[in-house]
């Protein structure tokens, strides 16, 4: 047998490594679709035999031992487990049978007698007009897992909030860290509300609305413990988001944004100028700007912003990039002054403010685990870890 020595095998191994994660990531949709189908259906029979006083006290903490000696090396449904099972059942079915009230066509009809039997969950979603908020759909509600959902569920309590938190974890392939970032930073009522002047100086309404909703007028850095606050040196602050990077990143917006650097370079007449961190969002395909200030707004730092922005579209922006877009954080700003000072502005601008781990209030520092049991809960099994604070 004659050997082919010009064929390039990379394209052929690249070609069977997509099928393969393409079959792969089918395989775990569906296995997760089941998943919270059967979670979905225990959670219901939990509810239903332990809000009724049919079980006794304990009698979750019973169930589950019971089941660890029927199947030996079972995961996933220890007592915590099954109570965030009747949690996510009981937060969920008010919603159907409110649904199910009103008059039905024979076809619904069969979608709720499948429904009742725990058949197909995602039958019943879809046909659910009040489930229309934020692109929301079927598919985003199985495309995430089950610890996404209870986090949700524990955090957010109202409809819309938990139906923007799934979009957004099944749109950005949110890990649950990430989520809990999100949640912990109030992204669903934060989003869209920091002071700009997008809509008045980028060239669509589209990409206007886009940025609008990208960035927050607050952000969490619990990650970040500066402990001399009255330091006014910009530079330490920068130094401990280059240090965290990732969780920077996670708190800024997830995967949408790429890091560029700091102290990044442009060059002007000759002349150097030095923009705090760069970075290039993904869903707005532009430059992101962030220049960072220790103290309150003032309306003079827009001005040294706006000029980064000239000089980033005018040296560094691809023809095929939408209009660079700066950021302002600091850790106060009066909103009246902010709208007010960047009306004028022509390049796209906002202002938001930061809180650090020693600004946050007491017991949300005492919620955070140190670095000794952080350590400990990445060395945790995952049944482990679903059952930690509990």
């Amino acid at each position: 047998m004659s050997e082919n020595k010009n064929f390039d095998f990379n394209d052929a191994a690249s070609i069977i490594k997509e099928a393969i994660v393409r079959s792969r990531y089918q395989a775990a949709k569906l296995i997760n679709k089941e998943l919270l189908s059967l979670y979905y259906a225990v959670g219901r029979y939990v509810s239903e035999n332990s809000r009724n006083n049919v079980w006794g006290q304990s009698a979750i903490k019973q169930l589950s031992e019971l089941l660890q000696r029927e199947l030996p090396g079972l995961r996933g449904f220890g007592e915590v487990s099954l109570k965030k099972m009747r949690l996510f059942y009981e937060a969920w079915q008010p919603l159907f049978a409110k649904f199910s009230n009103r008059q039905l066509s024979n076809d619904e009809i069969q979608i709720l007698t499948k429904f009742e039997n725990i058949l197909d969950l995602g039958l019943l979603l879809r046909h659910m007009n009040n489930f229309a908020v934020f692109g929301f759909s079927a598919d985003a509600f199985f495309n995430i897992g089950f610890s996404h959902h209870s986090e949700i569920l524990a955090k957010e309590k109202s409809l819309d909030g938990r139906l923007f938190y799934i979009s957004r974890c099944a749109a950005e392939f949110l890990t649950v860290d990430a989520l809990k970032s999100y949640l912990r930073g109030d992204l669903y009522n934060k989003t869209g509300l920091m002071p700009n002047n997008f809509l008045q100086t980028l060239p669509e309404s589209v990409q206007a609305n886009r940025a609008i909703r990208a960035f927050k007028e607050e952000y969490f850095l619990d990650f970040i413990n500066i402990e001399d606050e009255i330091d006014p040196d910009e530079r330490v602050f920068e130094r401990s988001i280059v240090a965290n990077i990732k969780q920077f990143i996670l708190s800024f917006g997830g995967n949408k944004f790429c890091y560029m650097g700091n102290q990044y370079r442009v060059v002007v007449d000759e002349k150097e100028f030095f923009i705090d961190l760069l970075f290039f969002n993904r869903e707005l395909h532009c430059l992101v700007a962030i220049e960072l200030k220790r103290g309150e707004f003032k309306p003079s730092h827009l001005g040294q912003l706006n000029f980064y922005l000239s000089a980033l579209d005018e040296y560094v922006r691809q023809p095929d990039e939408t209009p660079s877009i700066g950021i302002i954080l600091c850790k106060e700003a009066s909103r009246n002054i902010v709208e007010f000072a960047v009306r004028d502005y022509t390049k796209p601008m906002g202002v938001a403010t930061y809180r650090t781990r020693n600004e946050m209030p007491e017991t949300w520092q005492k919620a955070l685990p140190d670095a000794d049991d952080m350590k400990k809960l990445l060395d945790a099994a995952p049944d482990e870890i679903s059952e930690v604070g509990e």
